[in-house]
């Protein structure tokens, strides 16, 4: 294994496979490239082992999730730092080398994130990650370039490098011990979100997460579930609560979660006069974290000696300053 190994978790994805494999190849020299199988019902294991000899291959049989995939490929893997890819992502030249000196210079430094434009709008931040991740008092995420569904368009106002809150899952470049001593992904999440829980808990821990915005991918995004998909909106409104509990101070989360739920509640009205049922979807979502609330809690006692307290965390709530004061990008 080489010092970088950049692994690309796929489920049926041979057509992403085939569009933007090639790139990652080519664009990556500096890397050993692994594409772990989630178990595919395609062809995508046998497409990949006919065509690209030098690409490591990861069967996992079955479909464990983001999460659960990640975990089982990463655990087999020797690396100093890993670069988690969407199979839908399309890479650049030099891509990789101003995050990897990013992290070799600044041993503080946990995990690292390129730009994330938009596939088919290239001049438009995209929705995972866009100009580097953030969240509210609430645990509401957001990004420099993309709050809900307003995105912004590329100028180079985030060509810099800064420290942010959480860093995308569709492109994290994470070192490899720190990923393993925390257990990786929390597999209950199955997917999303858990990139940032992954990252609030890193920064619990005194590590930095950074956006390089030297560094830049596209994306397109709603591979395996799209926006308007009503699981989506469950597992976003379910793994959501679930982190805020995790994460949050005691003190705090008295009155946070409360809130919380009132706000999901006015989110589930709307829904109901629209697309009912990603109301559906929410009340499952709460009905799944108030069912598995020992789980949850028994997974914060295991991290109550790691502070609450981190930075970047806006201080105000955004579903106020979009919804209600209409302030829809991050400047």
């Amino acid at each position: 294994m080489s010092r970088i190994a950049v692994v690309i978790l796929n489920y049926n994805g041979k057509t992403h496979l085939q569009n933007f494999l090639p790139g990652v190849v080519q664009f990556s020299p500096e890397a050993t490239i692994v594409v772990a199988d989630n178990g595919s019902g395609d062809d995508s294991l046998s497409y990949v082992s006919q065509n690209f000899p030098t690409v490591q291959l990861i069967n996992i049989n079955k479909n464990l999730g983001f999460c659960g995939g990640y975990n089982y490929a990463l655990s087999k893997i020797e690396a100093d730092y890993f670069v988690l890819l969407n199979n839908d992502v399309e890479v650049t030249s030099g891509w990789l080398a101003p995050m990897k000196d990013l992290l070799d210079r600044d041993e503080t430094i946990a995990a690292v994130q390129p730009k994330v434009l938009s596939y088919r709008h290239k001049d438009l931040f995209e929705y995972a990650g866009a100009g580097g991740g953030f969240i509210d008092t609430l645990g509401y995420p957001f990004c420099r370039g993309r709050i809900f569904d307003t995105v912004e368009h590329d100028r180079g106002q985030y060509n810099d490098i800064v420290p942010v809150f959480w860093a995308t899952g569709a492109c994290l470049v994470i070192r490899s011990k720190l990923f393993k001593d925390l257990g990786g992904f929390d597999e209950d999440f199955f997917a999303h979100m858990e990139e940032i829980d992954l990252c609030w808990r890193l920064k619990r821990m005194g590590h930095k997460i950074f956006y390089c915005g030297s560094s830049t991918v596209y994306h397109v995004g709603g591979g395996t579930l799209a926006t308007g998909n009503p699981t989506k909106t469950y597992y976003n409104f379910r793994n959501g609560m679930a982190m805020l509990i995790k994460n949050q101070g005691g003190g705090q989360l008295l009155w946070k979660l409360p809130l919380r739920l009132i706000l999901d509640w006015i989110a589930t009205l709307k829904f109901l006069m629209g697309t009912p049922a990603h109301a559906w979807a929410v009340l499952r979502a709460h009905g799944y974290v108030f069912s598995h609330l020992s789980s949850i809690l028994a997974k914060r006692k295991r991290l109550k000696d790691i502070p609450f307290a981190v930075p970047e965390v806006y201080p105000g709530i955004i579903l106020w300053r979009y919804f209600v004061l209409g302030r829809k990008n991050y400047q």
